[in-house]
Formats: structure tokens, sequence, C-alpha cells
């Protein structure tokens, strides 16, 4: 069947009247949550991930499709109305539309930040829809000795570019694969790093790790800041939308904007934070009059949002492809395929091609969704940014408690999820970023069943690794990755923000 046939049957399972409320209800919560102070996309989808293991797992995907889009529109509220961005990839949006929005141009913002993101996140999802389908008949080719050299460059440049670090970011990463050792050895049988705790034996619980990671730490920093001030979000006066003027300065940047992040993002090294900041930077250097950046310039939002949403679309290509999550968003999409038992890769489209083509098909219809529902109900979202600190705190811990416990039953888990919630929290206070650290506990595991393969299959000689030539390519340009960023800070050249994820 042709890449349109396949299409055509996602569509036939996505617009049944379940999975059309599925997709609704996602997109709802998704904005819902997202728009609340400091929750980003990843925050959002760890909250909510235990709300779809009631559902079939068609069903279940096409609710989350809603949810990921759903978290990524409702972050750049709060970046224009609060001044604060849910991640690294949102900083620039808040460069330009925070002070469009003291101007009282706040409307104007969220429209183009609304509208770009609906115009990248169609343009990545047609190409996502033909490329995918290659990308996975080449993935088919891929030794074990690629497939460890590619985990490895997603580590490297995940770390690389997350905080001002290189060494905080190893050292969570290094973190994160630890914590990914613990239970029983897939080739050996023997346990390790259980302490003879049997709970300890099948792993520690991913779910419980990722609400505790995101939304336990996010409540209690959220807690921390009691004493603090709170800010008050700027009031969105006037009409929501945009002047032929405003249309006439964004389209342009809309598509240099999808133009950087999808390429970027489909790699499996990518990520949102290159292609935004190298979309506010272009713009910059393009625009007419370069001295308004800074003090509300509306391509300063239109290319950074076309950028991250056409990025965030863009790691579905190596997470659906490859099974490799790029970001921390993109590993807990891969948390819920693993819950359902489905292991993202190169037979992914043949096992599960009912699943994965709802799924693409999902990502047209919430994008839809999200646009007729954002601009006419902005101001509704604008009034969720005044809920008081300590109702929001008390809201995400009920949450996260009753979803952990809902998915297992388990007391321990929810002591899981609370321990690893108070080291989300240290770790964000000691400057140290989280997303390498889930990252290596959901990718670490199966980064080490590759690096065996590989081992066992030039029985033990570890020179497999250089010698095949596509390999060693990979492990060089990890090598460059990971001491360009050093080189370039020591020099001046760059300055990476510290991750906010």
């Amino acid at each position: 069947m042709s890449v349109l046939g396949h299409l055509l049957d996602g569509f036939a399972h996505a617009l049944t009247l379940q999975n059309l409320l599925l997709g609704l209800l996602g997109v709802t919560v998704g904005t819902l949550v997202g728009v609340l102070p400091g929750l980003g996309p990843a925050t959002t989808i760890a909250l909510l991930l235990p709300l779809t293991m009631v559902f079939d797992p068609v069903g279940a995907f096409v609710m989350f499709a809603g949810i990921y889009y759903g978290g990524m529109y409702g972050g750049s509220t709060t970046a224009i109305l609060l001044n604060i961005p849910g991640e690294t990839a949102s900083i620039p949006t808040t460069l330009e539309g925070y002070p469009m929005a003291r101007k009282g141009r706040a409307g104007a913002a969220l429209a183009t930040a609304a509208i770009g993101s609906f115009v990248a996140g169609t343009i990545s999802t047609v190409v996502i829809t033909f490329l995918a389908p290659g990308m996975s008949a080449i993935a088919k080719s891929i030794q074990p000795a690629e497939y460890f050299s590619i985990m490895v460059l997603a580590f490297v440049t995940v770390t690389s570019l997350m905080g001002d670090s290189i060494v905080r970011g190893l050292s969570s990463l290094f973190l994160g694969l630890a914590i990914g050792m613990v239970g029983i050895d897939q080739m050996t049988g023997q346990p390790r790093l259980a302490f003879g705790v049997p709970d300890l034996y099948e792993g520690l619980p991913v779910v419980a790790l990722a609400v505790g990671l995101f939304a336990v730490a996010e409540a209690v920093a959220t807690a921390a800041q009691r004493n603090r001030q709170e800010q008050p979000p700027v009031k969105v006066t006037g009409r929501i939308g945009m002047t032929r003027d405003d249309w006439r300065r964004s389209w342009r940047p809309w598509l240099r904007g999808t133009a950087f992040g999808l390429p970027i993002g489909s790699l499996p090294a990518g990520g949102a934070e290159l292609p935004t900041f190298l979309s506010y930077n272009v713009e910059k250097r393009l625009a007419k009059d370069p001295e308004e950046f800074g003090h509300g310039a509306i391509e300063g939002v239109a290319g950074p949002e076309a950028a991250n949403n056409a990025a965030f679309s863009g790691v579905l290509v190596p997470l659906l492809t490859l099974g490799i999550p790029t970001s921390a968003t993109a590993s807990m999409l891969l948390i819920a395929f693993q819950i359902y038992n489905v292991q993202p890769g190169p037979q992914l489209f043949d096992q599960q091609p009912v699943l994965v083509w709802t799924l693409i098909a999902s990502l047209y219809i919430g994008n839809v969704m999200l646009l007729v529902l954002n601009l006419p109900l902005i101001r509704l979202w604008v009034k969720l940014l005044s809920v008081p600190a300590a109702l929001l705190t008390a809201a995400i811990l009920t949450f996260a408690t009753l979803g952990v416990y809902a998915t297992s039953q388990s007391v321990f888990e929810i002591l899981v999820a609370y321990g690893f919630g108070l080291v989300g929290f240290v770790l964000r206070r000691a400057g140290y970023p989280v997303a390498p650290l889930i990252l290596g506990a959901v990718l670490g595991p199966l980064m080490e069943v590759q690096f065996r393969r590989a081992l066992a299959f030039s029985e033990g000689d570890p020179a497999v690794f250089f010698t095949r030539p596509v390999s060693l390519a990979i492990l060089v340009i990890a090598a460059v990755c990971l001491i360009g960023p050093v080189v370039l800070r020591r020099r001046g050249k760059i300055s990476i923000p510290a991750a906010m994820d």
C-alpha cells in the first residue's frame, strides 16, 4: 500500500467519534496544563501520562498526540505574558514576546505564535508522512555498531547543548545511565544495583521516574519560591489577531523557522534549542530595523515559535524510525510506547501500521483543533495564569500521586516518584539539566543492548565501532559536538542558556 493509502487508512481510524473526542480532550487538557507557569511540554506529558493508560493503544496515542501539541502551544502563552519560558527553546520567544505584551500587543504576539505553530506543525507533519517510512526502510539495514554510535551522538548533543556546563550535563547523563542499569540484566539474567529489593528487579518504574523528575520536582520548586513576589501576567487588551502589517512581517519568518526546525529536529542528534536560537539570530540579521529586536519585534516571535514547533514535530522521525528520543519530551513519548509494550524503531511501520498511521493522521487533526481552540480561548487560558502558587503546587502533587498509583497500585512507586522529585529539585537548584538524566535512564538500556550485540557479532573486538565507516563517522561527529562547544565557550563565541527542563 502507498503512503497516501496508509495515511487515508490512518484518517479513517482517527476520524471515528471516539478518537475525535480523545483528540479534543488531549489538546484541551494539554493546553490547559501547558499554560500553567513553569510547566513545559515534557512536564505536561509526564503529568498526564497516566491518563492515557485506561484506553486502547490507538486511542491512547491519539490523545497523546493532542497532549503533545497542546503542551507546546500552551508554553508560548507563559513565555509571552509572564516572561517565563517553560524550556530553553522558548527563551527567544520571551525576548520579543514579553516586550510586545508590555506594549499592549499581547494579542498580536499570541496570534503569530499560534498561527506560526500551526503552519510549522502542518508542514512538518506532511514531511514526516513521506519521510518517516523511507527512514524506517533505511534503518532496517543499520547494524548494532551504528545504532550504538547514533545513541552516543544523541547523548552527546543533548548533553553539550543543555545548560552552561558540559561537566554538569555529563554528570546528569551518567546518573541517568546508572538508573537505567537497575534491574535484571537482559542478557545474563543477573540482578544489578537492586540491593536485594524485589521491587527493583524489573528496573525503576519509568512512569514514576518521569512524573517525579518533572511534575513533582516542578511542584517542589514552586513551593520553594513561596516567599518570592508573584509576577502578575500582562493583561491582554484589544483584539486577538494580527494586522495586515503583522501578516506581512510574519509569514517569511514562519517559513524560515520551519526550514530551520524540521531538518535539525529530525536528526538523531536534533532538538529544539539550536534551531530556535538560530532562527532568532537570522531574523535579527535580516530585519530592516535590527534595533527593534529586544523591544518587541514580531519577527522574533514568529520565527522561533515556528522553529520550535517544527523541531518538536521533527523529533518524531528518529523516535518512530530508530526508537531514539532526542529531547526530554521525546523521552516521555518513548515511555508511553513502552507502557503498551510497543518498541519504536525500524519494524514499527510493519508491526504496528494502524497505530503509527493513526498517530500521524491525528497530528494533522490535533493541529487544526489547536488553532480553532487557541485563538478564541486565549482570554480563558490567560485567566489560568493567575492561579495561586499554593493551589498549583497542591494540584500538581495530587494529580502526580493519583496518576502514579493508578498505573501500578503500588505505594513503592509513589515513593520512587517523590524520591526522584526531590532529586530533580536538587539538580535544578544546583544548575544540573534534567533532560540528559531522563534520556540516559530511558535510552541507556537500549544502548547497552546494542553495544553488547555489536561485541557479540565481532567476537568481543571493540574495534568494530571504529572499523565500520558509518559508525566511525558518527563517533567523529559526536566527538566534535562534545569538544566544539567547550572550545567556543572558552573563546567567548557562544553562550548557551541554562536548560529549563
